[in-house]
């Protein structure tokens, strides 16, 4: 008898089990899920353990990347800092709305009101809205992110070497003291460089205290950390702990940023219906030596169309959708993530055109999919520098400041010289992502293919380089 009412106990218990897994699956499926997009400044390609990364552990990153998708083929909007935020969070390619380089404190422009951001088009569906970070896109009160969207930030309103202090700790003239912002008002000035020694964990904390009052509802979390640009801070907690040294110490602090934020989540029972998503603003500031990162093999890295500018990580983690432990060789870019998060809250998209498209089959592991077939490489004010299509990639006449000369060291920057693209130069991505060779004189049909895709850019959105001065679907960008 009492070996039947065990097996009785254990069925009924197996039972339950069952019956309240289906419900919370159910429930996972019902609820809008959550969005977190932890973005980087000046990580590289070669950054993260999975991708090769030495002389500094990320285990986080790598759980994050075993138990969702890494793509290895993934690009930020432009390679370098306000267009590529302005890209990701309005889904355009930059120039078409008037975004190029980086602002600085003495600009007048920001963000255009016209432009939709992803936390406008989520907050018509209900969703709680935070950004704790670098935010980049005008300093001036109208363009903040409350004005955009947003209903809670804290951060720097641009870049971090943007202040009083040169690279060499001397003074800098005409230059503002570093605003760390809360909401629409300064809280603080940062000084020294110790100063920004606590900015990592700061975001971090803000993040979980928010996930954890905004558990009961949907909520978008965008966490562009102001690391690892130069000037490099961290914290006592990861001062001195890597081998490769102070940049290497920095990404295992924001290595351990993710983990805070994963943790939260499970915390709160909601990891599983969580969109979490891990990616750069461009590649590495390599001039800057030992405090940059690695383009992990592929060639130059900031502010250049080539593949270390512009391919970065890209890791997204959702258990109730996407399939664990998986790669996905397929295009994407970071104006895709406004659409796919619309598709997947059913939210409206934005009234003014968008050049992002919906990769979300993608992340679903669907193997025939394929959303994307080009990438549009511009920079500046409206240089189209190349294109890619497929596992081809057409470099156009451009100049560009090499890093292939000798680096800087300890935080001050080395020179970079000028080099130009005189002739159209073709490349294979499969066999040759480092481009280092040209094979442009073998594939005359493959050229004439991708002169196609230039030919409709150039129509629609434009070329400096070639004296197109704008296409009919660039927009304006926004003024004080």
């Amino acid at each position: 008898m009492k070996l039947i009412f065990n097996s009785l106990l254990i069925l009924v218990v197996l039972l339950v089990t069952s019956c309240t897994h289906q419900t919370d699956k159910k429930a996972v499926v019902n609820k809008q899920p959550n969005f977190v997009v932890v973005f980087i400044d000046d990580m590289g390609y070669g950054d993260i353990g999975t991708q090769g990364a030495t002389g500094w552990t990320t285990p986080n990153l790598d759980k994050m990347a075993s138990e969702g998708m890494r793509f290895t083929n993934f690009y930020s909007a432009q390679p370098v800092c306000s267009a590529s935020r302005a890209g990701l969070l309005t889904g355009c390619y930059p120039n078409r709305i008037g975004i190029s380089g980086a602002l600085f404190p003495h600009d007048k422009k920001g963000i255009n009101p016209n432009e939709t951001t992803i936390a406008e088009m989520l907050k018509e569906k209900g969703y709680a809205t935070a950004i704790f970070g670098k935010w980049h896109l005008g300093h001036h009160k109208k363009f903040l992110p409350l004005q955009n969207g947003f209903d809670e930030y804290t951060g720097l309103p641009y870049s971090n070497d943007m202040w009083t202090l040169k690279y060499d700790g001397t003074k800098r003239e005409n230059y503002p003291e570093l605003p760390l912002i809360e909401g629409n008002e300064t809280i603080e000035y940062i000084t020294t460089l110790e100063g920004q020694d606590k900015l990592t964990t700061l975001y971090t904390e803000k993040a979980v205290d928010f996930i954890n009052r905004n558990s009961d509802q949907p909520f978008f979390l965008y966490v562009p950390h102001s690391m690892g640009h130069v000037p490099l801070g961290v914290s006592d907690k990861f001062r001195g702990k890597s081998e490769q040294g102070f940049y290497g110490d920095v990404m295992m602090e924001i290595d351990w940023s993710v983990g805070e934020i994963e943790k939260a989540l499970q915390a709160n029972g909601i990891s599983e219906n969580t969109v979490f998503i891990f990616t750069t603003d461009n590649g590495p500031w390599l001039n800057f030596g030992n405090h940059a990162g690695s383009s992990g093999g592929l060639r130059e890295g900031k502010t250049t169309s080539w593949e270390g500018g512009q391919r970065v990580p890209f890791i997204i983690k959702w258990p109730a959708q996407t399939p664990a432990g998986t790669i996905c060789n397929k295009l994407g870019c970071a104006i895709d993530i406004l659409p796919s998060f619309a598709e997947i809250a059913e939210a409206q998209l934005p009234e003014l055109k968008i050049d992002g498209t919906s990769i979300v089959d993608l992340w679903e592991g669907k193997p025939d999919a394929n959303p994307r077939e080009t990438i549009l490489f511009y920079y500046g004010k409206n240089n189209l520098n190349g294109v890619r299509k497929g596992n081809w990639k057409l470099v156009l006449p451009h100049t560009w400041r090499s890093y292939n000369t000798k680096p800087g060291m300890d935080g001050m920057g080395g020179q970079r010289i000028k080099m130009t693209v005189e002739s159209p130069e073709l490349y294979n991505m499969m066999r040759d992502p480092g481009e280092q060779y040209n094979v442009i004189e073998y594939n005359p049909e493959k050229v004439k293919e991708l002169m196609i895709v230039v030919e409709a850019a150039r129509t629609e959105l434009g070329d400096l380089n070639v004296g197109i001065e704008k296409g009919l679907g660039t927009r304006e960008i926004g003024r004080k």
